[in-house]
C-alpha cells in the first residue's frame, strides 16, 4: 500500500465512454479527484451518449494485455479496477494475467485475499486490491456482456478483493451464495431498489459485515454511479483505507457527485465528479470557516461572488459556497473558527490526545448532522475538527439553485 502523502497508482481495466458519463472517462475523473494516478487498458470502444449505447468495438484480448503490460511494467500499480470487460476471451486473458502476477497465498482465504505480488511495484512485493464491476448492462439499458463473457466473471471474481454488483447483476450471477462461493466479499448495490431510502450491503461468507442507507437522490444523472464507485473504492484502499472505510468514502464522493451533476445531456447524464474536491481524502481538510456575522454580512458574501447555500429563518447564521468547494459560515455571536474535516473523526481525536493535544470538546453529534470535536491553539485561534460528509455542502436545508 501507498503511503497517505504517496499518489497511488490506480490500473483501469475497463470500456471507454465516448459521453464521458461512465467507463473509462469517469473512473479517470474519480482516481484524479481522489488523488490517485490513473492508468488505463481499455477492453472495448464504445460510442454513446447520455441516451444509450450505439456501437461496441471489443479491443483484441493481447492489446489489453499490452496496455497492462506496458503500465505495470514502468509505472507499477497499487489497486486494480475491472469495469467492462470487452470478451470472453479478454476476461480470461486478465484472469491468466492477475493470477500469474498476484497468485493466491496458501489457497482460497476466507474473505480477504492475500497476494504475492511480482512485478507489481518497484519497491515492495504486497497485496495489491481488485475491485470488479460485473457490468453487464448500461444506465441506458444496452447489453454490455454477452453470455460466454458473464460465464467467464467468475474466474475474475475468484481473484478480486470486492465485487460489486447492482441488483439486476446479483441475479444474473445467481444471487449472493453463489457470488460469495467464489468472491470473498461482495458490496450489493441497491440503487434499483424502491423507495425513497436505499441501502448498500458489504456480505462476506461470514455474513453481512456492513450496511449504508440513505436518502434517494432524485436526479436523472446516474450515467457512470457504478464505475465511479468501484474506482471511489479502489483508489481509497490504495490509500490505506480498510474495506469498510473505502466503502463509505466511495458511496460519499458517488453521492456529492450525483447533488453536484453538471445537468449535460437529453437521457442519463454524467454525473459531477469534478466538483467534489475537498470532500474527502486522506488528512484533514480545511475546508470551512465560521465568522462573526453582522448587518448585511450575506449582501457582501455574494456580492464576493460566493453562493448562499443555507439561511435560517431568524437570521442568525448562513452559509456560503466558493467555486472550489470551501464553505463559509457567518453566525451572530461566533468567534472566528476554522474547521478541518476529517474523514474519521473519532480516530483523528484519539490519535491526537495520544500525542498530548488537549480538546475543549470532545466528538459529539450536533443537531446539524455533522460531528464536532472543538480544541484551540497555543495562540488561543478556535479550531474545530468535524465530519459531516455530504452535508456540509448538500444538507436536507440547502436553499435550492
Amino acid at each position: 500500500m501507498t503511503s497517505p502523502l504517496a499518489t497511488p497508482r490506480i490500473l483501469i481495466i475497463a470500456g471507454s465512454d465516448s459521453g464521458g458519463g461512465a467507463g473509462i472517462q469517469a473512473d479517470i475523473k474519480t482516481v484524479t479527484m481522489l488523488g490517485g494516478h490513473a492508468m488505463t487498458a481499455v477492453t472495448a470502444i464504445t460510442a454513446q451518449n447520455t441516451l444509450g449505447v450505439q456501437a461496441v468495438h471489443p479491443v483484441p484480448a493481447d492489446m489489453v494485455l499490452a496496455q497492462i503490460d506496458a503500465c505495470v511494467s514502468d509505472i507499477g500499480v497499487d489497486a486494480v479496477k475491472i469495469g467492462m470487460i470487452g470478451s470472453a476471451e479478454t476476461a480470461n486473458a486478465v484472469a491468466d494475467w492477475l493470477e500469474s502476477l498476484c497468485p493466491r497465498e496458501g489457497g482460497d482465504p476466507d474473505w480477504a485475499p492475500a497476494f504475492a505480488g511480482a512485478q507489481i511495484s518497484a519497491d515492495a512485493r504486497e497485496a495489491i486490491p481488485i475491485v470488479f464491476d460485473p457490468v453487464m448492462v448500461a444506465t441506458s439499458g444496452a447489453a454490455l456482456a454477452d453470455a460466454d463473457t458473464i460465464a467467464a466473471f467468475g474466474r475474475l471474481m475468484r481473484l478480486a478483493t470486492l465485487v460489486t454488483p447492482n441488483l439486476p447483476e446479483l441475479a444474473a450471477l445467481g444471487g449472493e451464495a453463489a457470488m460469495l462461493a467464489g468472491a470473498p466479499a461482495v458490496l450489493v448495490k441497491g440503487g434499483h431498489d424502491e423507495g425513497g431510502v436505499l441501502t448498500d450491503r458489504l456480505v462476506t461468507r461470514a455474513g453481512e459485515i456492513a450496511r449504508w442507507s440513505a436518502p434517494r437522490i432524485e436526479t436523472r444523472a446516474t450515467h457512470g454511479t457504478g464505475c465511479t464507485l468501484a474506482s471511489a473504492i479502489a483508489t481509497l484502499l490504495a490509500h490505506g483505507s480498510l474495506l469498510e472505510a473505502a466503502i463509505g468514502g466511495a458511496r460519499a464522493f458517488v453521492r456529492m457527485a450525483l447533488h453536484d451533476a453538471p445537468g449535460l445531456g437529453h437521457g442519463h447524464g454524467p454525473m459531477g465528479q469534478q466538483r467534489v474536491r475537498l470532500d474527502l481524502g486522506p488528512g484533514a481538510r480545511l475546508n470551512q470557516i465560521t465568522l462573526p456575522k453582522a448587518a448585511g454580512s450575506e449582501d457582501f458574501y455574494r456580492a464576493l461572488g460566493l453562493t448562499q447555500i443555507v439561511a435560517t429563518e431568524d437570521g442568525h447564521y448562513a452559509r456560503f459556497e466558493a467555486a472550489g468547494g470551501a464553505t463559509l459560515s457567518v453566525e451572530q455571536g461566533a468567534a472566528p473558527t476554522v474547521f478541518l474535516e476529517c474523514d474519521d473523526l473519532d480516530a483523528a481525536v484519539a490519535r491526537l490526545q495520544a500525542a498530548g493535544v488537549a480538546f475543549d470538546q470532545l466528538p459529539a453529534d450536533q443537531p446539524w448532522r455533522w460531528r464536532e470535536a472543538r480544541l484551540t491553539d497555543p495562540a488561543g485561534n478556535a479550531l474545530c475538527l468535524f465530519q459531516a460528509g455530504e452535508d456540509r455542502r448538500f444538507p436536507p436545508w440547502r436553499l435550492p439553485r
